[in-house]
């Protein structure tokens, strides 16, 4: 079983930007990638077909940076809300609503909060899904039936990036990998995905601290 507080880390690496980043000023602007005419028109369809995305829910598998995995389950409700439910025995939760993220350990009763618009899984849950203006595509790889689109924030790219993974035919999400500013990467891949249908609202309450 991953040692829980390994499991925290890469929670935290999963859906925010690295806490110890340099101030934005310390780094130049993102530099794009060379995209050929044909790349771009990929990197539309990957915008086109995440920002058509509703609801979703899925299994994960989670592979930290020490190559531990763990699973669960996530569910996406766009705009602006998430919920993934890490597998017994694992007390760990978290829950995006209201512009928040909340991480709870529910073995101590313990909770963290941060703004949603700091994290790199919040550009998937912005209602005004693009990938260009703040986002900038700096890296692109369509090999294997395999597209690999990776975002980095326009002003400050050295607090890491996210790399979106989708299958090419049909165009479809598979996972995505995040890279803190230490160069540390949690995958995350997706697997039993549905789209569409009724989510219950009642999943992203956000948790509290026990008292």
């Amino acid at each position: 079983m991953m040692n829980r507080s390994i499991l925290r880390a890469s929670l935290f690496a999963l859906a925010l930007s690295p806490m110890m980043a340099l101030p934005s000023a310390a780094f130049a602007q993102a530099v794009p990638a060379q995209l050929r005419p044909a790349d771009q028109g990929w990197v539309a369809r990957v915008q086109d077909t995440l920002a058509s995305i509703t609801t979703l829910q899925a299994r994960f598998l989670q592979t930290a940076p020490d190559g531990k995995t763990t699973s669960g389950t996530a569910t996406l409700s766009r705009p602006g809300r998430m919920r993934f439910d890490y597998d017994s025995p694992s007390p760990l939760l978290l829950v995006a609503n209201n512009g928040r993220v909340v991480f709870q350990d529910r073995s101590v009763g313990q909770v963290t909060t941060i703004p949603l618009d700091r994290t790199p899984l919040g550009l998937l849950l912005r209602p005004d899904l693009h990938l260009s203006g703040d986002v900038t595509v700096t890296g692109f790889e369509h090999t294997s039936g395999q597209l690999h689109v990776t975002l980095e924030r326009s002003d400050n790219p050295g607090e890491g990036n996210l790399t979106l993974l989708l299958s090419d035919s049909p165009l479809a999400l598979l996972g995505w990998i995040v890279q803190d500013a230490q160069g540390r990467s949690t995958r995350i891949a997706l697997s039993d995905v549905h789209l569409g249908g009724a989510v219950a609202q009642s999943l992203f309450v956000l948790p509290k601290a026990e008292n």
